[in-house]
């Protein structure tokens, strides 16, 4: 727990470096109050310069003026001015813009069917095999999240910085989530990124937005702790290389190379890894390679796709869905899996979008490969989830969610097993 005192230290520093008067001023009052400064300080000495000509002038004139100029400096000292990042205020005597963001956040979710250990949210990896009905409702407000960013102005650009974090964390099957949990904690200056975000090989951009918390299968979901380098070149692409956390058990970081392009119909990326995975000293290398692409089918329409393309996955992140690394006497066999994720999106109006997605995984393997002897035949050969969900915007910062949510997981040994639920969310934002 000593992570999370620290995070709570420093956000609790953050929040107490805020004024008495917690509201922000425009660039322009603080300029006003500047420019109210000068011009009473110039009338101060028109007023010294009449004093020493008419000895007679009352002293207390003079006072009056320094107290009018003593409460200007006071209110200029104490003001905070809006910041360069929207939604954000200058901290006083610096240069630095902060933004406080976040949302309180609720679910219920109704299993029509069996319902997956270990996962308030959808699990079809360990989806209950066979005809399951004795599913459960669940209330949970854990997935709510904080957190602050800066942007401080320098010589080659600006430095930027993110901590977040939720109340989701992960501690094994069936157990109270309710812990705090890390999720961003980065710094970002002249392209370069050190710390813990979304990894280099996601392709966030293409990822359908769901009620549901985790989404569907078949896409890298990870947040590592990396370092990345970026080279944008409008005129060519973005590129990025990244050296990011090792899946568990490794001594090799992961590698990953990506890049994107941006048209005005929409974008496209290509991304590349190779990582290791061990297993009681024991370690293969595997490949990744990952490509999406989105196209504005209407100023309001988003048609959006990607594929991934896996070998062994020991974190069940990096392609999810995929079965894990086996040991087969001394020899690390790895799930050669791919995985497929498509997502239609339309904004009705401000106050109305929805978003429908299918997200499926593959194992290449089958029964009589030397995988699947090591697995067994309870692992996973085909999953497959479909979303069909809106977000509704009664008042502003308040979005209303509701999704339906069905799939199915068949192994290696034809066994199945078939999800249904309902996700209901209310969720309520700040900055």
């Amino acid at each position: 727990m000593k992570l999370n005192h620290t995070f709570l230290a420093l956000l609790a520093a953050g929040l107490c470096s805020l004024p008495p008067a917690a509201f922000a001023q425009s660039a322009k009052d603080f300029e006003d109050m500047r420019n109210e400064l000068k011009a009473l300080r110039a009338e101060l000495n028109q007023l010294k310069t009449q004093q020493a000509q008419v000895p007679a002038a009352p002293a207390a004139a003079a006072s009056a003026w320094n107290d009018r100029i003593d409460a200007v400096e006071l209110k200029q000292k104490d003001a905070v001015v809006l910041g360069d990042i929207p939604g954000s205020f200058r901290l006083p005597g610096s240069e630095t813009s902060i933004r406080v963001y976040g949302f309180a956040e609720a679910n219920m979710v109704k299993d029509f069917k069996g319902t997956a250990p270990g996962d308030t949210f959808t699990n079809v990896m360990e989806q209950p095999l066979g005809d399951s009905r004795n599913g459960k409702t669940s209330l949970t407000a854990q997935t709510s999240r904080f957190g602050f960013e800066t942007s401080t102005p320098t010589g080659i650009g600006t430095f930027n910085t993110k901590i977040e974090a939720d109340f989701y964390a992960y501690c094994g099957s069936e157990c109270n989530r309710n812990r705090l949990r890390l999720r961003h904690a980065y710094g970002e200056y002249a392209g370069w990124l050190i710390g813990q975000t979304w990894s280099t090989f996601m392709d966030l951009d293409n990822l359908p937005e769901t009620v549901d918390f985790n989404g569907p299968p078949g896409a890298t979901f990870r947040r590592p702790t990396q370092v990345r380098y970026t080279y944008n070149n409008p005129n060519i692409a973005k590129f990025q290389f990244a050296i990011e956390e090792p899946s568990d058990g490794a001594k090799s970081p992961n590698l990953v190379a990506r890049m994107d392009k941006g048209y005005d119909w929409g974008n496209i990326n290509a991304r590349v890894m190779s990582h290791e995975q061990r297993i009681d000293g024991a370690s293969k290398r595997g490949l990744g390679l990952g490509l999406g692409a989105g196209y504005k089918l209407t100023g309001t329409a988003t048609l959006m796709a990607q594929y991934t393309r896996m070998d062994g996955d020991g974190d069940g992140a990096y392609l999810v869905g995929a079965n894990y690394p086996v040991l087969d006497g001394n020899t690390v066999r790895l799930d050669r899996s791919h995985g497929f994720v498509v997502g239609l999106t339309n904004a009705f109006s401000e106050q109305l979008r929805a978003t429908v997605s299918l997200g499926t995984v593959r194992s290449r393997q089958k029964l009589g490969d030397a995988y699947v002897n090591a697995y067994g035949g309870e692992g996973n050969y085909k999953l497959y989830q479909w979303h069909a969900g809106m977000y509704y915007l009664p008042i502003k910062n308040v979005e209303l969610g509701s999704e339906l949510i069905g799939g199915r997981r068949t192994t290696f040994d034809g066994q199945k097993g078939d999800m249904l639920r309902l996700n209901l969310q209310a969720r309520y934002i700040f900055n």
